[in-house]
């Protein structure tokens, strides 16, 4: 099943600033890719799922990304 970053952020039980404070990213970074406005490279989104507790395969990813 894939879900959103922002479900998998949820699902992880973090805030958006606690996430972006964890990576190191700005808020306004996080909110884009949650909306799908734009999308983290290969390792932010590592990092993500690291910081979630998910695999890649558990997150939406876009066509242009695989």
């Amino acid at each position: 099943m894939k879900v959103t970053l922002k479900a998998a952020r949820v699902n992880a039980g973090l805030t958006q600033d606690q996430a972006c404070n964890a990576i190191k990213v700005a808020k306004s970074t996080l909110v884009s890719w949650e909306q799908e406005k734009t999308f983290p490279t290969a390792v932010q989104l590592s990092k993500l799922c690291s910081l979630y507790r998910c695999t890649m395969n558990d997150i939406f990813v876009p066509e242009t990304l695989t």
